[in-house]
């Protein structure tokens, strides 16, 4: 096989608001962090050990101002997108590294039926610039696989 792939797929819940960037002609990006859970028991002394992982998300254009009027804090959200590390030289002079997912993709999962928000989906579909019709309602969460011992 001579390609690459760049992929990464999230289940996770924002950890803070979307924060917006808007710049010249109009174009935007919109920024927020999720969070990742792994559980599992460990063998030895039977109790349960759960780690979370922090995840940089970066969303562009319609996309964001979508995640922005619809995401809050708490929210769960499938999340498809690429790597992408940036760098940067800090105000000491040193040069800094982060990596982000680019997000393709994502599906709002959280239900916000009830919430004062008509006309929110809570299973739309967004890909790129344009959302598509809903999923069924759950079908992401079902596939989820159930928490076990493993630890990986």
């Amino acid at each position: 096989m001579s390609g690459t792939l760049n992929k990464v797929m999230l289940i996770g819940h924002l950890g803070d608001a979307v924060k917006m960037h808007y710049f010249d002609g109009g174009n935007c990006v919109g920024r927020f962090p999720i969070a990742t859970n792994e559980s599992y028991t460990n063998r030895q002394t039977g109790e349960k050990v759960t780690s979370t992982e922090w995840h940089n998300i970066v969303v562009r254009n319609k996309a964001a101002e979508i995640c922005e009027k619809y995401l809050s804090k708490g929210d769960l959200i499938y999340i498809e997108g690429r790597l992408k590390t940036r760098q940067w030289q800090g105000e000491d002079g040193a040069t800094r590294y982060t990596t982000e997912i680019q997000a393709t993709d994502f599906t709002f999962l959280s239900n916000k039926a009830g919430e004062g928000n008509p006309g929110v989906n809570p299973g739309a579909q967004t890909s790129g610039h344009s959302v598509n019709k809903p999923m069924q309602s759950g079908n992401v969460q079902e596939n989820v696989p159930e928490e076990d011992d493993l630890p990986f």
